[in-house]
């Protein structure tokens, strides 16, 4: 069935919907019922979908959308003073995590350069694991929310330098020029993006917004476009999407874009899953199976005691701070790009990469679980925890 995209797409949903309903039925995360059926269908199991690269590349759609709808979400105000509160817990919680994964991958005889990769991978928390178990109303409008965006977008960025700095140092060589180019693009495509939604998109908008076919075409477009100019800018796609998504933010408009967009989105994420758990090379599991556990469950402890730490020198109720704390407990899809990056890049091998994926993967699953059972969210198996 390969390079056949039918086949692709009604293996990856026939299989995704049953795994979902069995999954429903045990009360699990429907997350890791895409993941198992990757995992299976994978050229690594049964290999069904021998070639997952085409599925990989659209659920990066996915991660876009999801990016351009928390935009939608957040006001540029609120943003402002959430930003302004939460940098130094991201930076300084960025630098305890780098400092454990570098330390543990050394500790396991990787080579300095693969233990800086480890420690770049630590760093992040996952922002679809965040927002999906985060209840709708706490994240429109609870200061739970607003942190937790706010500790994401801060990481984001982080993961954005990082990224540059790989891309940066290919060929044995360091080019300083584009990482220069981003720093100079970011505040300019912020700027421009306001400025054309102000005098051109809202007024095409509101001229017609009866043609409800067409906000939705101009939406996408919108997102997309940015996204993609963000990329050529050496920023991410996502960052450009989070840009297009709060440069609508106060648009009257914004609120039925989101809630348009939301099963689209889903789509996406559906394919981003499988293809997270396709790609997973599940040969190297039992020579990396040490890394993976110790790095695993490291940083599952590690990054919730780190957050609550930081969360409560700033003076969050402790409620608060442990709530915050356990949804950022795991590794970011962003540590998987910078991991992909890199074997790109030929800085790590595939035994280094199999472990950040694995103990990604693990991290996901553990922490997903953590929050089900203790706090609320939209899937929790405690009636007087879910919220929708």
């Amino acid at each position: 069935m390969e390079g056949h995209l039918f086949d692709t797409f009604f293996l990856v949903f026939c299989s995704a919907a049953v795994a979902a309903t069995l999954a429903l039925y045990s009360r699990q995360p429907l997350f890791l019922a895409y993941i198992g059926m990757g995992v299976l269908l994978g050229p690594y199991a049964f290999g069904l979908i021998s070639e997952v690269n085409a599925v990989s590349e659209m659920s990066h759609i996915g991660i876009i959308f999801l990016l351009f709808l928390l935009g939608l979400d957040m006001q540029p105000k609120a943003l402002a003073a959430v930003l302004k509160k939460a940098t130094h817990i991201a930076i300084l919680s960025c630098c305890a995590f780098a400092c454990l994964g570098f330390a543990i991958a050394m500790a396991f005889g990787f080579s300095i350069q693969e233990s800086m990769i480890f420690a770049m991978a630590s760093m992040f928390s996952s922002t679809i694991i965040g927002i999906k178990l985060l209840p709708t109303t706490v994240l429109h409008h609870r200061h739970t929310g607003e942190m937790m965006i706010g500790l994401l977008l801060l990481q984001d960025f982080v993961a954005i330098f990082c990224l540059l700095v790989l891309l940066c140092s290919g060929n044995e060589t360091f080019e300083l020029q584009p990482l220069l180019l981003a720093l100079v693009a970011l505040p300019s495509l912020a700027i421009a993006a306001f400025a054309f939604v102000k005098y051109v998109l809202l007024k095409l908008i509101e001229k017609n917004d009866r043609i409800h076919e067409y906000i939705f075409l101009v939406a996408i477009g919108w997102c997309l476009g940015l996204a993609a100019l963000a990329e050529y800018c050496y920023l991410s796609a996502e960052i450009g999407a989070f840009i297009a998504g709060i440069s609508l933010a106060t648009s009257p408009i914004s609120q039925y874009i989101a809630l348009n967009l939301k099963p689209l989105r889903d789509f996406f994420l559906i394919l981003f899953f499988f293809a997270l758990g396709a790609q997973l090379n599940i040969a190297l599991l039992p020579d990396v199976f040490w890394i993976t556990v110790v790095f695993a469950l490291v940083l599952l402890v590690a990054k919730p005691l780190i957050f609550y730490t930081l969360l409560r020198q700033h003076s969050e109720r402790s409620a608060l701070a442990w709530d915050i704390s356990f949804r950022l407990g795991q590794i970011s899809e962003f540590s998987l790009l910078i991991t992909l990056l890199a074997v790109g890049q030929g800085l790590i091998g595939e035994r280094a990469s199999v472990a950040i994926q694995s103990a990604a993967i693990i991290t996901f699953i553990v922490s997903s679980y953590i929050v089900i059972l203790n706090f609320p969210n939209p899937i929790a198996v405690k009636d007087s925890l879910r919220r929708d």
